[in-house]
């Protein structure tokens, strides 16, 4: 199977896109892997294209019945896309899982910035991060798969003026996970986030890497 035929094409007719698949073996195990989310789950929008990767990434349909979109989140990710954007994430396994090829934005992750101000004042090293990426946040996409500190920060900062182009947050556990999920949904800005408690990088990282993939379609 040639490079080209695993890149071009639309997911929801006869061709099929995947971006990360390099080989034969991948190619057909994510091929299939669709179709079975297809049928579970349907395949009526981008929305639902979303809600079959993420529930893929978890081997578990039942997480497209916890996602929830809030102002258009998958348009505002593929505009921000379009527009080169930084994408900012909280932690080393998100920015490692998205896919850097296909769109030109950097990734860049939190733990990286804010050494200095998680020590001062003593907060978790992501929400430092954010805090000092402040100035790079207008209008990037935000992906939150794992600290709920972070989004709380985040979401203080947006309530204060700052304004990403889109959220995508999908903390994980039993401490501020779903609370921080449930402001997310409170703030003006396009957020994709999960119900309660579940969530966590690998849905973070799915719902990130399909709007990629409908951006590369869109090309």
């Amino acid at each position: 199977m040639s490079e080209e035929s695993l890149r071009h094409g639309d997911i929801t007719t006869n061709t099929y896109i995947d971006p990360g698949a390099r080989t034969r073996e991948g190619y057909e195990i994510s091929k299939k892997s669709r179709m079975l989310a297809r049928n579970a789950i349907g395949d009526a929008n981008p929305e639902d294209r979303v809600r079959q990767r993420c529930s893929i990434a978890v081997g578990d349909f039942g997480m497209a019945e916890l996602i929830r979109f809030s102002g258009d989140p998958v348009k505002a990710t593929i505009a921000a896309l379009r527009q080169g954007a930084p994408i900012i994430t909280d932690i080393r396994m998100v920015s490692t899982g998205i896919q850097k090829k296909g769109h030109t934005s950097d990734v860049l992750c939190a733990l990286d910035f804010g050494a200095e101000i998680s020590v001062d004042r003593g907060i978790t090293r992501s929400s430092a991060g954010f805090i000092s990426l402040r100035e790079k946040l207008a209008g990037s996409i935000v992906v939150i798969g794992n600290a709920p500190s972070a989004l709380l920060s985040l979401c203080g900062m947006v309530k204060e003026g700052i304004r990403p182009a889109v959220i995508i947050g999908t903390p994980v556990g039993f401490v501020n996970a779903a609370e921080s999920k449930e402001l997310l949904r409170t703030i003006d800005i396009p957020s994709l986030s999960t119900e309660g408690t579940r969530g966590g990088t690998p849905v973070a990282v799915a719902a990130m890497n399909e709007c990629i993939t409908m951006f590369i379609e869109g090309q």
